[in-house]
């Protein structure tokens, strides 16, 4: 696909207690359509950091930039898409936050019934997820071999992360996609839903577990493309 029907650059950005790696398949199918495509390896210590690391990929792009957030990476690049290269902002399971909301302030209040992530208490100012039970919550569609992996290779993930607040979300300024895990575990899917309606995104819903970006790449790489071709044809390109 030639880059010039569509914003050429695609900036991935992970969640937490993961690091970028497991955007590989992601990044394997957008390279294979012509798509210049970085991974952020943000730290996840707290959001202006991880803000700080995506904008510094973002400063390295050579034009309009299609800006991907899993999870936690929904609150970064809602703060970090303000940046002038982004086009559009893609949301995969993630919080789609609004001013003033953080990762904390949107778990506080979680639907009756819904799953409850297996957050061990914090040590040390840091969060890390039981590994016996992340497969389940986290990657229940992988295999297990990939799934246990995951656990046991976890990042810690800072409290300061989960608290930082955004101020004014780059969805109200830029065509947003966002895609639902209907089997997800770690994110409710109605929350999913109601936080993607608010922000007036584009929805896609597919199955899979809140580790779709691994297990469903095709699915996720299909929406970022769809979200590169309409800011393109907004831009007239």
């Amino acid at each position: 696909m030639s880059t010039a029907s569509h914003p050429g650059n695609v900036v991935l950005v992970h969640g937490g207690f993961v690091d970028g790696s497991g955007w590989k398949g992601v990044y394997d199918l957008l390279r294979a359509e012509g798509y210049r495509v970085s991974v952020v390896q943000n730290p996840t210590l707290s959001l202006a950091g991880d803000v700080a690391a995506t904008r510094r990929v973002l400063d390295d792009q050579d034009g309009p930039t299609v800006l991907v957030g899993h999870s936690y990476g929904g609150v970064v690049v809602s703060e970090a898409g303000r940046h002038g290269k982004v086009a559009a902002l893609v949301y995969i399971a993630a919080f789609v936050p609004d001013t003033g909301e953080s990762v904390s302030s949107l778990i506080a209040d979680p639907p009756a019934g819904a799953p409850v992530p297996p957050i061990l208490p914090p040590v040390d100012g840091f969060l890390l997820l039981d590994r016996e039970k992340f497969p389940t919550s986290f990657a229940g569609d992988l295999p297990a071999e990939e799934a246990r992996f995951l656990a046991d290779s976890q990042v810690p993930w800072g409290v300061d992360a989960l608290d930082g607040t955004v101020g004014h979300p780059a969805w109200r300024d830029r065509p947003s996609f966002c895609l639902i895990a209907t089997d997800d575990r770690m994110i409710p899917p109605p929350a999913q839903r109601a936080m993607a309606e608010r922000a007036g995104a584009t929805v896609a819903e597919t199955s899979g577990s809140h580790a779709l970006y691994v297990s469903r790449p095709e699915v996720v790489a299909a929406l970022i493309t769809r979200a590169a071709t309409a800011a393109a044809s907004e831009s007239g390109a």
